[in-house]
């Protein structure tokens, strides 16, 4: 039987809301992994080695990661590919005939 004393029973619950997931996860760094492999009667036809690493750029800098500082396609220095004259001059006629058509 129970006693006259009641002991209130108290829950902590401590709310994380997604900005500070958020900022966790950019800060610290997550690293997400996965294998396939297909075989068939004891041969692989197929490895699929699935490496995926999501955090801040500054933490990747620190751990090395880094490659879009040498990439070229991320380099303000790397002119665009600049198109033939002819395929210019082609893709301005069919703009030409577009804006006609819609404007009739």
């Amino acid at each position: 039987m129970a006693t006259g004393t009641q002991h209130a029973m108290t829950h902590s619950v401590k709310s994380t809301t997604v900005a500070d997931l958020l900022e966790r996860i950019l800060d610290k760094g997550i690293v997400v992994t996965g294998d396939i492999k297909i075989k068939l009667v004891d041969v692989e036809l197929l490895t699929i080695e699935l490496r995926l690493v999501i955090c801040s750029v500054d933490k990747a800098v620190e751990m090395g990661m880094d490659w879009w500082n040498s990439h070229p396609s991320f380099s303000p220095l790397t002119a665009p590919a600049q198109l033939p004259q002819d395929s210019l001059s082609s893709l301005e006629q069919r703009l030409e005939r577009l804006e006609a058509a819609q404007n009739k």
